[in-house]
Formats: C-alpha cells, sequence, structure tokens
C-alpha cells in the first residue's frame, strides 16, 4: 500500500491513509489501489483495493482532511466496464498545492474504461446475419475492436474510405435552395425501395452541393417516388444543390443495406440490432456511453483542479440520432452575443461532448492515454480551461476531431488558453463526422504549445485554428499559438477547398501583427479519395482561409497536392518553405518532426504507397 517501509494505517471510514512517502519530484506522495477484483467493502489499500475509479473518487472525495500529500490512484491493469459517465467536480480536485492522479498502474494502456458492454441473446436471422434484441438506443457498433459499419448504399470503398457516393439533383427549379428536401435520381433509388424508407433510414451528405465542407447525418421523415426526394427530418446545414453541383450523399440504416460482413440495420422501433460478423458474433460492443470521463467544474469560477489522468485506456463511446455542424444562421441559438455568427461555428449544446470532456478546469493533465473508437470527439476541452497538458497519448480510429479546444464566444472574455498539447499521434480521425474533422482543432483560443504531433488519415483537415473573419482584432483570442515539429499524412482524402494545416478568419484587420507560429512541418500528399467524386475546388498543404493572417511559417515541407501547396493573402512570413524558390531541406529538422522515442505506444503502420 505504501511507497515507504513501516507507515502507519489509519482508518477513516472507508479510506486507509498511508503515510506520505517522497516522490521522485520531493513531493510527499500517498498511494491508493484500485483492482477488477476490488470490492464493494474495499479501502483503497493494496491488499482491499477499491473496485472501480468512481469508487475511488468517492472515498477520496468523503475524507475531506487538508490533503497533505500528492495521491496516486493506482488503478491495476484490467477492464473496467463503464455504464455511466465517471464525472469529476471541483470537490475532486487536488488541495493545497498537490495534485491527485488517476494512473494505470501495470503501464501505459493496460488499465481500460470500456465505454461498451457485449451484445448478448443473437440468432440466427438469414444467411450469414444474426439478430438480437436491445433495451438502449445506440449510434454506432464495434466487433472485436473495430468499428462496424451502419448497412448503407452505395457500399463504401474500404474501411478506410468513406467514398463512393450518390448525388442529389435539382428536381423542380424553385427548390434550389432548400435544405429539407434532398431529390435523388430514378435510377439511384428503385421504386421497389419506398416501403424500406421507414423511420430508421438515414442520410449522410456533403450538403451545400459542390461545398464539400460539413457533412449531416440525418433521419428520414419519408420518400416520395413520385417526385423522387426524400424529406429529411432536420434542415441540413446547406442547400442540395448549387450552380456547379449536387450533393454527395449515401443512404444507411435499412435492412435492404445490409448485404456483406462489418455491416449491422439497427431497426429503432422494434429494439431489433441486425449484424453481419466479420468473424464472431460473440464478439460485438455496443456503447453504453457518450462521455466516459467528464471532468467539470460548476461554473468558470468554480473550477476543478489538479488532476491528473495517466496511462489509462479508454475504447468505445457513442455518436448522436443526428448530426449538423453548428447552427445554420447567426442568432439561431437563441442567445444575444457579441458576435451572433459565431452561432455557425460552434458546436450546438446537444454535440458538445467528447470521450473526454473537460469544462471549468485548471491544471489538468492527461498523460499517456490510449482512446479509440469513439463515437465523436476524442478529448473535447470545452469553453473554460485553463493549463491543460494533452500529452503522450494516442488516438485512433475517432468519429470527429481527435482533440478540439473550444474558447467561448469571441468578445465576450477570454475563457480558453495557455494549453499544451505534445507528443501525440493521432490517427484515423472524422470516421462518422467525415465533414470538418481534424486530428487537432483550435477554436477562439490562444497561447497554446503545439507540438511533435503525428496526425494521420483525416477526411479534411490535420490542424485547424479558426475564429470567424467578422471578429475584429482586440476580441480574436487565437493569438500567441506555437506549433511546431508537426507530421501531417493522408488528409483531405474527402474533402475540397481546405489544407492539412488550416485557419480561417484568424486576424481579420490590418497591420496583422505577426502572433502566431508555426515551423518544423511536414505536410505529405494531399490527394482525394478518387472513388469520392469530389466537386469542390482542390487540396492544398496549408490554407489561410477568409483573413488567415499574422502567421509566420518556417521550415515547411509539402508533398504533392491538387491545387496549391500554400494558398493564402500576402499577410503573412514565410522562410524556408518548399513552395517558395530556394528551399533548403538541410533546415529541416526532420529526426525531431512527429512524436518522440519517449513516446509510451508502438507507432501504428501507416499503408504503403503503392
Amino acid at each position: 500500500m505504501f511507497r515507504s517501509v513501516g507507515a502507519i494505517v489509519l482508518l477513516i471510514g472507508s479510506v486507509t491513509a498511508p503515510t506520505p512517502s517522497p516522490s521522485a519530484a520531493g513531493k510527499p506522495t500517498c498511494d491508493y489501489y484500485v483492482s477488477p477484483s476490488g470490492g464493494d467493502r474495499g479501502d483503497g489499500s493494496d491488499k482491499r483495493p477499491w473496485k472501480s475509479i468512481e469508487q475511488a473518487r468517492d472515498a477520496l472525495r468523503a475524507d475531506k482532511r487538508p490533503q497533505k500529500c500528492d495521491i496516486v490512484v493506482n488503478v491495476k491493469a484490467g477492464d473496467y466496464v463503464v455504464g455511466k459517465t465517471i464525472e469529476f467536480t471541483e470537490a475532486d480536485s487536488g488541495e493545497n498545492g498537490h495534485t491527485i492522479t488517476y494512473r494505470s498502474a501495470d503501464g501505459p494502456g493496460k488499465a481500460r474504461l470500456l465505454g461498451a458492454q457485449p451484445l448478448t441473446g443473437w440468432q440466427k436471422y438469414k444467411d450469414n446475419i444474426y439478430k438480437t434484441k436491445i433495451d438502449r438506443n445506440f449510434y454506432t457498433l464495434f466487433e472485436d475492436g473495430k468499428r462496424a459499419t451502419t448497412a448503407r448504399h452505395p457500399n463504401r470503398t474500404s474501411d478506410d474510405l468513406w467514398s463512393p457516393y450518390l448525388f442529389s439533383i435539382l428536381g423542380e427549379p424553385e427548390k434550389e435552395a432548400v435544405r429539407q428536401w434532398l431529390y435523388f435520381k430514378p435510377e439511384d433509388v428503385p421504386q421497389e425501395w419506398d416501403a424500406d424508407f421507414d423511420q430508421n433510414a438515414q442520410i449522410v451528405v456533403w450538403s451545400g452541393g459542390s461545398w464539400s465542407w460539413f457533412t449531416d447525418t440525418v433521419p428520414l421523415g419519408g420518400a416520395d417516388f413520385r417526385k423522387n426526394f426524400f424529406t429529411l427530418n432536420h434542415w441540413a446545414r446547406y442547400s442540395f444543390v448549387n450552380s456547379r453541383s449536387g450533393s454527395r450523399y449515401f443512404l444507411q440504416n435499412t435492412l435492404r443495406f445490409l448485404d456483406q460482413p462489418g455491416e449491422y440495420y439497427f431497426d429503432f422501433a422494434k429494439g431489433e440490432v441486425y449484424y453481419w460478423p466479420r468473424g464472431s458474433i460473440d464478439k460485438v460492443m455496443a456503447p453504453t456511453v457518450k462521455t466516459i470521463l467528464q471532468i467539470a467544474g460548476s461554473t468558470p469560477e468554480q473550477r476543478v483542479q489538479d488532476l491528473a489522468f495517466d496511462g489509462l485506456a479508454l475504447q468505445y463511446s457513442d455518436f448522436v440520432d443526428w448530426y449538423r455542424a453548428g447552427w445554420i444562421s447567426e442568432g439561431d441559438s437563441g442567445y444575444v452575443h457579441e458576435y451572433p455568427v459565431y452561432d455557425r461555428q460552434i458546436e450546438m449544446p446537444r454535440n458538445r461532448f467528447g470521450m473526454i470532456t473537460v469544462t471549468n478546469s485548471r491544471d489538468i493533465d492527461l498523460t499517456g492515454l490510449r482512446l479509440s473508437d469513439s463515437g465523436f470527439m476524442g478529448v473535447y476541452l470545452l469553453f473554460a480551461n485553463e493549463r491543460v497538458r494533452v500529452s503522450d497519448s494516442l488516438l485512433e480510429n475517432i468519429g470527429a476531431d481527435g482533440i478540439k479546444v473550444e474558447g467561448g464566444y469571441p468578445g465576450e472574455g477570454d475563457i480558453s488558453g495557455h494549453h499544451t498539447i505534445t507528443n501525440n499521434y493521432i490517427h484515423h480521425v472524422g470516421e462518422l463526422v467525415p465533414g470538418d474533422a481534424a486530428g487537432i482543432e483550435l477554436l477562439s483560443t490562444g497561447n497554446n504549445e503545439i507540438s511533435h504531433i503525428n496526425v494521420r488519415h483525416s477526411a479534411r483537415y490535420g490542424i485547424s485554428l479558426e475564429v470567424r473573419p467578422e471578429v475584429k482584432d482586440e476580441d480574436n483570442y487565437a493569438r500567441n499559438n506555437r506549433f511546431s515539429y508537426i507530421r501531417i499524412d493522408e488528409a483531405g482524402l474527402d474533402s475540397g477547398d481546405m489544407g492539412a494545416f488550416y485557419t480561417y478568419g484568424v486576424s481579420n484587420t490590418e497591420p496583422h501583427e505577426i502572433d502566431n507560429h508555426v515551423s518544423q512541418m511536414v505536410i505529405g500528399d494531399v490527394i482525394n479519395d478518387p472513388a469520392g467524386a469530389m466537386p469542390d475546388s482542390g487540396t492544398r498543404g496549408v490554407h489561410m482561409d477568409a483573413g488567415g493572417c499574422g502567421f509566420s511559417f518556417a521550415n515547411i515541407e509539402v508533398g504533392e497536392v491538387s491545387d496549391d501547396k500554400y494558398q493564402s493573402y500576402q499577410c503573412n512570413e514565410v522562410t524556408n518553405a518548399n513552395w517558395a524558390d530556394g528551399f533548403d531541406a538541410s533546415k529541416m529538422e526532420y529526426d525531431k518532426i512527429g512524436v518522440t522515442g519517449a513516446f509510451p505506444y508502438p507507432l501504428p503502420e501507416a499503408k504503403v504507397k503503392q
């Protein structure tokens, strides 16, 4: 139970209090234990461990004597099923200059928090398809650590890609601007499918016609096969046709479409799930929660602080029944804001969550984590957060953004910043929300250090920093960010009008003071999947969009692109970049770019380019 010998045991309630022992940093440290074999009557000792992180949290919260040591909760190797979000508040903060750390005691990734449970009771439906009853709804599914595909038409090219697509058409001239009726070609959706489009069917669409900017996932309200259009239950982000193109889309969650291994269909009305397994039907996992760890103070004045999570693995979380990025028009949030147009930039409240969600916090450390198979964001820092560190972590197979930092509305207080995001490997992001997906997305936040990052395989961005072009300089908080030793590969796979490194509406008025800095960045090829039939403008290495000023770039290398390696107004400083004459590769510190040798996990293998 102790790091020192001869400690005195004090029993106070259900907590056994160890005598503090010195840590390597010189601070006194007290150790407690959690184990899958722990019990309800555990006291947190090595011999009588707690059975869950929740039990440890509650015991420490109830033990209110002044904290005199750094508390370490050693979570032993094994699986911990999370049936309800584990919440930490200001009552769980470290006190008196000390921290509380929940760590994987047996090494990185050995203690696993699983936000899913096995589905059981399967019976053969027909051929290779099984069926079971379920008592809850969920919106993504996994088999043996791999995400299943909602049965769709047309079938996807591969597990790694989203294509191919169908294209909407202009069915009636006066319907060009509509966002709730999508007209289809008769040959794409045969008449005999009419009965299949019930309350379970959905559409996934890059709304906006030729604008491949955002994806909407929307339940269908009905299908009219006389005029060949679908009615959507919610408006999409943009209209479905513009002067250049219809919108790319596919249909999903209809039993008719379940025609290959790894696909499932959920009949929400009857509470039945159908699945064609890739391997064993006994290894199918269904999510139980959208968020596994929630770290949230009550208000910006009452913050959770001095709390750390080290080496834990978090696997599986849920998505939502319908998704749209932001509100459609300014002011749609229903609240009065200095810049109501920011309603279009920020996630709606229903979508403000991640596998780890942090808000109203200060001095939180998320280190050595392994996050996989999320339904939505991986790590989501929402609104008032200061000095959060995300480091030495592996994020893989993420539903939307890997790490998202979302500050508050411009002009209403600089409430998010001074974060450190370093030595992280993030791959396969945007699996359920390819539109606007990024390995790391920063909005309305400044004074952040982003370094030693690998981002690989994204439908859209690798890294983005965004505000709005309408925001005045004095109300823009996206300042003094530093990006260094960055490697981005396989970005822009399924979108256009983008850059692997992207900014939007940053520094919108002259004189464009240089206060954001990017150095030592390598971007590999940024080429669309050809089967995606991209109607939008091409791919770029660096895209400084709608303002995108006040940056310095030094020692940047970009691979092949379908448009420009660098697109920007003449308002940034560029030194030694390979889109300009005189590029000197000897100034690139290739050996330092990406994660360092201290990264605690084996590096994922990238596909070999043929």
